[in-house]
């Protein structure tokens, strides 16, 4: 098969983000490397892609360290992993001419030459691009299936939301209210506070930074808590394991409040406690990753919050950040709380 190009140089170069150490605690920008490669020649079956928004999530941090985990670690001098929306320059695959968009893993680097059996095609009369690393993406997946599924929230209930203004927490909140129960959201700040009730319309949000935090939530879920979707860990956690109601579900999406950690927390050992109150209360606790739902409920999802979006039912908001060199900067805010809304770094432009 002959290649379809756009316009393309003989030898293509990109520039891309490595990991350069692994962090001990908290990432610095010390531990990413900015380097310009050049690409390979495509072979059967592939296309070379460029980069126009890249996706920055939370679960990368685990991916820098070599703690076991869900998904191998990113090897010293790899370029960092993450979710890309791209434009097909060059192909060698028959259902991806150039100029086609493409959602890709292509990770932190302008460029990449991608095996199209892993490439999604996008329509960007459809939705904005930049949405399918975001509210018709990964985290908006994450939110529908870890809710829906595991959640399982009726109407009436209470949901409890940590991380309620990000991408995750903000989309498990709209879908708790479409679904008839109570959403009650918990953020950090007065003004993500005010964006998660006025904008995404939760019955209730909590500042987790104010001083009486624990009596905040209290009182804002008088009838307790039949669902809460885990995103933090940490201090939020300790608050809510009190309020859980007889039969509550936890779906356990991420604990970034605990990514950091260097060692176990001071202080007596809360585990014993832990257990004691999931059997008491009997309570349903389900870690999961999103990909293991997407052959049952990806289709019904992309479905579902697309229709929301269009009768306005479902807010989003993004955090763009420009240029792939200010990944890392960006990515280390993100993990400090700094972003608003689905943190995107846009990487190149859109024809």
């Amino acid at each position: 098969m002959g290649r379809r190009t756009v316009s393309v140089d003989s030898i293509v170069q990109s520039t891309r983000i490595v990991l350069a150490s692994r962090p001990d605690g908290a990432p610095t920008t010390d531990n990413f490397r900015l380097e310009v490669v050049s690409l390979p020649e495509l072979s059967e079956g592939q296309v070379l892609i460029r980069v126009i928004y890249l996706s920055l999530d939370p679960y990368m941090r685990g991916r820098m360290s070599t703690a076991e985990s869900y998904a191998d670690p990113v090897e010293i001098d790899e370029v960092m992993v993450g979710g890309t929306v791209g434009q097909v320059v060059e192909s060698r695959h028959p259902e991806f001419p150039a100029g086609d968009y493409v959602l890709a893993y292509a990770g932190w680097q302008s460029h990449a030459v991608v095996d199209g059996r892993h490439l999604r095609k996008l329509d960007p009369a459809a939705a904005p691009l930049s949405t399918a690393v975001g509210v018709l993406g990964m985290p908006g997946f994450t939110a529908y299936s870890g809710l829906l599924k595991i959640g399982q929230p009726k109407a009436g209930e209470t949901v409890v939301v940590a991380a309620a203004s990000g991408p995750v927490g903000s989309a498990v909140g709209q879908i708790a209210k479409v679904k008839g129960a109570r959403a009650v959201g918990i953020a950090g700040g007065p003004e993500k506070c005010a964006y998660v009730l006025e904008k995404l319309g939760f019955d209730a949000v909590v500042d987790h930074r104010a001083p009486d935090f624990a009596e905040q939530l209290r009182a804002a879920v008088p009838d307790g808590i039949d669902v809460y979707f885990e995103n933090v860990g940490g201090a939020v956690a300790a608050a809510v394991l009190p309020l859980l109601n007889l039969y509550a579900r936890v779906p356990v999406c991420g604990l970034i409040a605990q990514y950091n950690d260097t060692a176990a927390p001071e202080g007596p050992d809360r585990l014993p406690g832990f257990f004691s109150r999931v059997l008491v209360k009997s309570l349903t606790i389900r870690g999961f990753i999103q990909s293991e739902f997407v052959p049952e409920m990806f289709a019904d999802f992309q479905r579902d919050v697309a229709a929301w979006i269009a009768e306005g039912r479902f807010a989003y908001r993004e955090d763009f950040v420009e240029g792939i060199e200010n990944a890392p900067s960006a990515f280390i805010g993100l993990l400090e709380g700094r972003n608003f809304g689905k943190l995107v770094v846009r990487v190149g432009e859109e024809n």
